[in-house]
């Protein structure tokens, strides 16, 4: 390599250096040696790789915005959870964890390359117009969707601005428009009822900073109700998750002792045992918890746990599968980096990272008048790229069997069938709730258990 070549090499280091610092701060510097000779010439082909690009690629490109996207390729490589975070995204999940925003109300996610609903959110412009979870989202404003963040974007703005959203959906036959005027969205993750006079039904929608306090609140209207409470239904379906020590907190509102979760990390630090602990007030009636295919992390710390203390029956559907703890480093510069840095375990000692939570009762989804059901395969933790596997170093080397496909097939109709609501209905009324297949069913198990208990032997 001549002389002006090394000092060429030297330069373009020293700019990846420059930016990669100035995106992650001084300890990356620090971290990296430069006596590591590995390191050392991965980052020498990374710079080749960016000059060869900005001096002959077809258009202009930006520095900045490649190594962004060289970083996020990176981190996604090690699995679906792990990602950096742009200002922008970083900015949407503190928002998402806490406080409310202005826009249509509605739950999106990547699939098949289409911005995708999950969920609308409950009483919002999206829910009440009858978005559906499923609708792929091709246009905002008439522009073409094809990046996620963006997307977002132009779907909030100030309350009272309107803003054109055009769907596909499955069995219609052509696009449907959506004229939505924005709004405030409240971040509302606990709602309640009394299904019969003794037996209540909380649904927790998703886990964020308020989420135990709004959860207690819920409780002591229902148990301070007449007759006192006999049974309680949790729905946790579709709960995507959220953050962690939520989801140790609601478990032990119902624990008294005993273990109810553990972390294990490749460091020490991330190496946990979680304890439950007495409460002053004695939740003791029985509990009944919903799942599905869309209950994931959080929810499923919390259904693990009480399923293995014997304190609740889980009815429903086998869960997502996300068995994995991530933490989210703040960077400079507005940036953010979320990795996974555990696998958590229940009680028992079980992973059920792409396994997920298997209900005691299992019973498919299907409204009771037989409304139609959007069906389909939901995706589950076990399908992502780069998923982790349930324990370190181990991976599943049993030969597939066509029949095993046929069987998981068949599983999956009935366990990955997504909810549809009303358009303009609000799940919780009493009606819509008790026509409910799976909530019909768990408050008969409950109405069972408190009959049982009286019967004497004869």
């Amino acid at each position: 390599m001549t002389i002006k070549k090394n000092r060429h090499l030297k330069i373009w280091l020293f700019l990846v250096f420059a930016v990669l610092i100035w995106v992650f701060g001084i300890g990356f510097y620090r971290d990296i040696s430069a006596n590591n000779e590995e390191t050392y010439e991965g980052l020498s082909i990374f710079s080749d790789v960016i000059e060869l690009v900005e001096k002959n690629y077809v258009d202009k490109v930006e520095t900045k915005k490649l190594i962004e996207d060289a970083i996020q390729g990176m981190v996604h490589s090690l699995d679906p959870h792990s990602s950096l975070l742009v200002p922008e995204a970083f900015e949407e999940l503190q928002i998402d964890t806490q406080g409310e925003f202005t826009g249509i109300g509605i739950h999106v996610t990547m699939r098949d390359s289409l911005v995708t609903v999950i969920a609308p959110i409950e009483g919002t412009p999206a829910h009440k117009a009858g978005v559906k979870a499923g609708d792929k989202i091709v246009k905002v404003d008439g522009v073409a969707t094809d990046d996620l963040r963006d997307a977002v974007n132009r779907m909030r703005g100030p309350k009272g601005t309107s803003v054109v959203i055009t769907i596909i959906r499955k069995g219609a036959p052509k696009p449907i428009e959506f004229a939505l005027i924005r709004d405030v969205i409240p971040i509302e993750s606990v709602r309640s009822n009394i299904l019969k006079p003794g037996y209540g039904y909380v649904r927790v929608t998703n886990f964020r900073d308020s989420t135990t306090h709004d959860l207690v609140a819920a409780l002591e209207k229902l148990e301070a109700a007449e007759p006192s409470l006999k049974g309680l239904i949790l729905d946790l379906r579709d709960n995507p998750g959220g953050i962690l020590n939520q989801a140790i907190k609601i478990s032990d509102l119902f624990l008294e002792t005993g273990e109810i979760l553990s972390i294990k990390g490749r460091l020490k630090k991330h190496t946990r045992i979680f304890e439950a602990h007495a409460d002053n007030v004695k939740r003791a009636y029985p509990l009944v918890i919903l799942i599905n295919g869309g209950s994931a992390s959080a929810s499923e710390i919390v259904a693990g746990a009480l399923q293995d203390q014997k304190r609740a029956l889980i009815l429903g559907t086998t869960s997502f599968g996300k068995g994995s703890v991530q933490t989210v480093e703040q960077l400079r510069n507005g940036y953010g980096l979320k990795f996974t840095i555990a696998r958590y375990y229940t009680p028992s000692g079980r992973s059920i990272q792409a396994k997920g939570v298997e209900p005691d009762i299992m019973v498919p989804y299907k409204k009771i008048d037989n409304t139609q059901v959007l069906q389909g395969r939901r995706v589950k933790e076990s399908d992502l790229k780069n998923h982790l596997n349930a324990e370190p170093d181990t991976e599943d080397k049993k030969p597939v069997d066509s029949k095993d496909n046929a069987k998981k097939e068949e599983k999956d109709k009935n366990d990955l069938q997504t909810i549809e609501e009303d358009a303009d209905s609000d799940s919780l009324i009493l009606k819509n709730l008790l026509s409910d297949n799976q909530v019909a069913r768990a408050l008969d198990i409950l109405i069972s258990y408190e009959i049982f208990k009286d019967l004497k032997n004869g």
